[in-house]
């Protein structure tokens, strides 16, 4: 008789999975894919975490039980970082919430031709593979180390997945057309190739930016993709993308330029309101927002490059926004959050998005009569 050692922590995740309501309803296949195809046979021998200043490791061999609780955390919510790159995570097993909420998106049925672009540690491949049939999964891997180690963890399940090394921006056109299409990854705009590589009716799956993924389905023609939002949740990006300076590093040891009174004198939705959150995600694409609850709510903005701005909430209730940098963030925020709500605060699930050989572009509502979504335009920089 096998033991599993890690079947209390599995449990627990699949219960926190249901008292949080995360299992999808129309895909019950998922679960039963999930519970059959483990998730710490795709981990690494070393994972890492964040322990409040740096990514600290865990290994398997000497400190088991750590490993265990970081291949499966109490929380559905947490990805488990399996490889470190420069002192950033560079692939992960994804959390397990979004991992179920994407392959619910992409609607796969049995004898589906499936291209995964980001293979990683190989899980997603495995699951996909427990669904479509073994001999269906194709996975393309941008880095030859985690595409030779997925094929070898692939291969000793037995999956039926065949794992190649390339760039996922052009797909795999040995092999189309696909039924289905999904990437791990984060992209700015979907690349045309995945679409040219989906048959018409298909349907593709991806992450979005650094927030939320959404399903595109190829039209008849094949001469465009589109589809709505389906969640919110935040991607690794594509290697080589440029993710900027942090916050730290754009603010420095500077003093802020300007400080004022904030317009808004609430900013919960910054940290609670999802729908806000995306809008400014659309219209802000290239601001990082982070928010830290106490008390009251504190917000920190910044471009990646040299803009920065605090928004604090004060004991009397006003919030003061700091500022530094040729770009003033903290208006920008409240000129977009202004939008948004003029044109009726459109929940997350309002928007979609359409993809045609020659331009990308966010709508809400209805893709031909509904507003088309761009970003605001920058005020001019101080001198």
């Amino acid at each position: 008789m096998v033991v599993d050692e890690f079947a209390p922590l599995r449990s627990r995740l699949a219960r926190v999975m249901d008292d949080q309501g995360r299992w999808p309803e129309d895909s019950p296949w998922v679960r039963d894919a999930v519970e059959a195809v483990p998730r710490h046979h795709f981990a690494t021998d070393r994972v890492w975490t964040w322990d409040g200043s740096a990514y600290a490791p865990a290994d398997r061999d000497t400190d088991p039980e750590r490993w265990a609780e970081l291949v499966y955390p109490a929380s559905p919510v947490e990805p488990t970082i399996t490889q470190m790159t420069q002192g950033l995570p560079s692939s992960s097993l994804s959390c397990q919430s979004v991992v179920v909420d994407m392959l619910d998106s992409l609607m796969a049925e049995p004898g589906h031709r499936v291209l995964e672009l980001g293979t990683g540690a190989g899980w997603n491949a495995a699951l996909l593979a427990a669904r479509a049939g073994s001999g269906r999964v194709t996975s393309v891997e941008v880095d030859p180390l985690l595409a030779d180690a997925a094929r070898e963890r692939l291969g000793a399940m037995r999956a039926g997945v065949e794992v190649v090394a390339g760039d996922g921006a052009a797909g795999w056109p040995e092999r189309a057309l696909y039924d289905r299409l999904i990437a791990t990854y984060a992209v700015d705009e979907v690349p045309w190739a995945w679409v040219e590589q989906t048959r018409p009716g298909g349907r593709i799956v991806t992450p979005w930016g650094r927030l939320g993924h959404v399903a595109l389905t190829v039209a008849p023609d094949g001469n465009s993709a589109t589809g709505w939002v389906q969640g919110l949740a935040q991607f690794m990006p594509a290697r080589g993308t440029d993710q900027g300076r942090t916050l730290s590093e754009v603010r420095g040891d500077t003093m802020p330029d300007v400080e004022g009174l904030f317009a808004r004198q609430n900013l919960l939705p910054l940290q609670a309101d999802v729908s806000l959150l995306f809008a400014l995600r659309v219209l802000l694409p290239d601001v990082r927002i982070t928010t830290k609850a106490d008390k009251a709510v504190t917000a920190w903005l910044h471009d990646g490059r040299s803009s920065w701005a605090t928004l604090v909430t004060q004991e009397d209730g006003r919030v003061v926004a700091y500022q530094g940098g040729p770009r003033r963030l903290a208006d920008e925020t409240d000129k977009a959050w202004q939008r948004w709500q003029d044109a009726g605060a459109p929940s997350l699930w309002d928007f979609g998005m359409t993809r045609t050989p020659y331009e990308q572009y966010i709508w809400s509502g209805n893709q031909e009569t509904g507003p088309r979504w761009s970003p605001v335009s920058q005020p001019a920089r101080i001198a």
